[in-house]
């Protein structure tokens, strides 16, 4: 196994366009299943772009001003731009506890602790995909995504966190199906966090998040594809 020093980590300082991200992603993917690349963390920005999971409704994509695009990955529609920080997780857990539901649970709690370091309390909610918190009105606002793909017991895909997009441009779509809650992000919170601010406050607590991916007598799931 791999530890988390010997994970690749990337990290590209300018936009990444999503289709030519995903077929990187995609490619590294297999790699890895064959034993012939490292495991990955990739941590990027995107030009705006929509994403379409394999779960996504047609009437959720309200006003396709920017490219759709199908991602292969679970959930629904949801928004990726400048400003929004997005975190891909190329990672074995055929070497790990073979656990889906242990692993998108410990990509949250990641994405929630690293958040806690700038001062915004966030949770999971039931029944509701995403990283939650207050925000502005101090109503529930989705602040993050999480989308996951499992191949072979090879991960793709992971979690995006609203640093400071352009909030007007979630309007395209129903982001992840939820009609009843609003996006917020850390800027709207009166929280200015750079790129690398993040990526540095993240990355300092990826041995706590591989950690949560130890083996702990969690049931397998068959190993095929999954959403």
């Amino acid at each position: 196994m791999q530890t988390p020093e010997q994970i690749e980590i990337k990290q590209s300082p300018s936009l990444v366009p999503y289709r030519e991200a995903l077929s990187e992603m995609t490619a590294r993917n297999a790699a890895v299943s064959e034993g012939t690349a490292r495991e990955l963390i990739w941590l990027l920005e995107h030009p705006p772009v929509y994403t379409a999971g394999t779960s996504a409704a047609a009437d959720e994509l309200l006003d396709p001003r920017f490219d759709v695009v199908e991602a292969g990955r679970g959930g629904r529609y949801t928004y990726h731009g400048p400003g929004q920080r997005v975190g891909y997780l190329v990672l074995d857990l055929g070497r790990r506890a073979r656990d889906v539901r242990g692993f998108v649970h410990a990509v949250e709690g990641w994405v929630i602790d690293t958040l806690g370091d700038f001062g915004v309390e966030a949770w999971r909610a039931n029944g509701r995909v995403g990283i939650w918190t207050r925000g502005a009105d101090g109503g529930e606002a989705k602040v993050g995504a999480i989308g996951i793909r499992i191949r072979r017991w090879v991960t793709m895909h992971g979690f995006s966190v609203n640093l400071a997009p352009d909030l007007g441009h979630f309007g395209g779509i129903v982001p992840c199906g939820i009609e009843d809650y609003g996006v917020t992000s850390l800027a709207a919170l009166g929280i200015s966090v750079a790129p690398e601010e993040w990526d540095r406050a993240l990355l300092a607590r990826k041995e706590d998040f591989f950690a949560r991916l130890e083996p702990r007598g969690a049931p397998e799931r068959p190993a095929k594809d999954l959403p």
